[in-house]
């Protein structure tokens, strides 16, 4: 199974939206990047995921999801009133792709991106990097097993 990061407003989508109703999938959806785009299509059933909070008070990893059911087109991109609709993305070839995820586990403190970027362990992640801004991004056993070290 592969492991995987995935950046999200918590205004938008958070943790504790999974943990509410853990058995239920949330479409993540949105996702307007070509590479993230591809990590996504690259997803599997049973691939575990981090669920980093970016762009609020609390920024950092805040628990692990996993993918139910694989890459298929994003339906937001179709929907007029979505704030991702793609109007050049044509229904029989659709750019954009999403998966649904459901609820593993929330930590009890949010492992900040100062407490990341000082493991030594994680300075090829994508994360860390300067001007990395990539919404989801592969995450290595190694580099996983350092992080689950920080709950």
């Amino acid at each position: 199974m592969a492991k995987w990061l995935a950046k999200t407003e918590p205004s938008e989508c958070s943790i504790d939206d999974f943990a509410r109703h853990p058995d239920k999938p949330i479409v993540w959806e949105g996702v307007r990047n070509y590479q993230a785009r591809n990590f996504l299509r690259d997803m599997k059933a049973g691939d575990e995921i981090f669920i980093y909070h970016s762009s609020c008070i609390h920024i950092g990893i805040a628990g692990v999801v996993k993918v139910v059911c694989e890459a298929y087109p994003d339906p937001a991109q179709f929907d007029q009133k979505s704030a991702y609709y793609d109007p050049k993305s044509p229904p029989g070839n659709p750019r954009w792709s999403a998966v649904d995820m459901v609820f593993v586990s929330k930590f009890a403190n949010i492992i900040t991106l100062d407490q990341l970027k000082a493991m030594p362990a994680l300075a090829s992640l994508s994360l860390v990097q300067k001007g990395s801004r990539l919404s989801v991004m592969p995450v290595s056993d190694g580099e996983w097993e350092a992080i689950l070290t920080r709950i």
